[in-house]
């Protein structure tokens, strides 16, 4: 059974007010320290949490694992432990895609980030953007491209699923995903061609590199692509979700979406002829709507609901869903997500009820570390 992992960006946000707070440096100093103590005292010597361009944003990855109620630990676990390390600096872990209160974030220390800033500018300055990445593996690069020329259509719908960034700089953007919308300015993100095969995806990653637009190959930022660093695809489309059961929903959707399609190639079908203008016109009615408007279907590309767009992903993966034991789970999770919304509804109505954008903050900072509902 193909491996699933995640990868969550969280905001760092004051326990009082909830405005950001640039104190990555010491919840990470903090998270060595209590590695240490564990080392010393027999136990596991390494954490998962990394910095991320901001300092007000802390990253964690979770191990590869095949069975979604070990990633729901998994995740539960590290929201947890991100939530105790930040405590030490004042500060809570909300799992936001953008900031909803006004922000001017500060860059983390290091060349590389320094290069960033220089390169891009306003661009880089405004990125404070948190979003969710779901690695699966795959048997070589030529299945890994094979899986990405064929999983094009459906990762609107992923982005419609999780939007949870609603808010920009104090002010209701419009936008279920305004975080889609700002990481989309950096000039390698977004939808892309058809490959055909590794050699071509290889080659364009290589040519991109050559202009010197792009410090290296990290700087790829495909919806999907194949990781720099593990034998996997990676699917970088969602914004982080707010509660923890839904990047574990994502995940075996995402899952489910990289066998089929690999069946598909081994079977000689070949890839939807979906050009990549219609792809960028998907991703942005799905950054808008979320799940409160209507999506473009993956199949053609016309106005839907989003149910009927959602339920649509549900049968193309049903078969592989049945095959890894997630149907029943996957089954019950899109019901209660289409029934409840997803973070922007939910943001948005915490603003109703408490008409305070730190107070929205708090409450999603709440829920990030919740139990998830039995």
């Amino acid at each position: 059974m193909r491996s699933v992992g995640v990868e969550e960006e969280l905001l760092l946000v004051d326990a009082s007010s909830g405005e950001p707070l640039a104190v990555s440096g010491a919840v990470l100093a903090e998270a060595d320290r209590c590695a240490g103590q564990r080392s010393e005292d027999g136990g596991a010597q390494e954490h998962a949490f990394e910095k991320e361009l901001q300092r007000e944003q802390l990253e964690f990855a979770t191990k590869p694992v095949t069975e979604m109620g070990e990633l729901l630990e998994e995740i539960v676990r590290w929201r947890a432990e991100a939530a105790r390390h930040a405590a030490s600096a004042g500060a809570l872990v909300a799992a936001l895609g953008t900031s909803p209160l006004p922000v001017r974030p500060s860059l983390s220390p290091g060349k590389r980030y320094e290069w960033v800033a220089e390169q891009f500018g306003l661009t880089a300055q405004e990125q404070l953007t948190s979003g969710c990445h779901v690695h699966v593996s795959v048997e070589s690069d030529e299945e890994g491209v094979a899986v990405l020329d064929r999983i094009r259509p459906w990762l609107p719908v992923l982005t419609a699923m999780s939007a949870n960034s609603p808010f920009w700089q104090g002010a209701d953007s419009g936008y279920g995903s305004y975080r889609s919308r700002v990481w989309n300015r950096l000039p390698s993100a977004g939808p892309v061609d058809v490959f055909g095969s590794a050699d071509r995806y290889h080659e364009q990653v290589r040519a991109m590199v050559d202009t010197g637009v792009l410090h290296d190959k990290a700087m790829i930022y495909f919806d999907a692509r194949l990781s720099a660093t593990y034998p996997t695809v990676e699917i970088r489309v969602a914004d982080v979700c707010l509660e923890a059961g839904t990047p574990v929903l994502l995940a075996a959707l995402v899952r489910g979406l990289v066998e089929t399609a690999a069946r598909a190639w081994r079977a000689g079908e070949p890839p939807a002829r979906v050009s990549t203008g219609l792809l960028r016109l998907a991703a942005w009615r799905a950054g808008r709507s979320g799940l409160d408007g209507p999506l473009l279907h993956p199949r053609t590309m016309r106005e839907t609901s989003p149910a009927d767009a959602v339920l649509a992903l549900y049968e193309h993966v049903r078969e592989a869903l049945v095959d890894h034991g997630d149907q029943e789970r996957v089954n019950a999770d899109v019901a209660a997500l289409l029934e409840r919304g997803n973070g922007a509804r939910v943001q948005r109505e915490l603003l109703s009820a408490r008409g305070d954008l730190g107070a929205v903050v708090l409450g999603c900072a709440a829920i990030t570390t919740a139990a998830p509902a039995s």
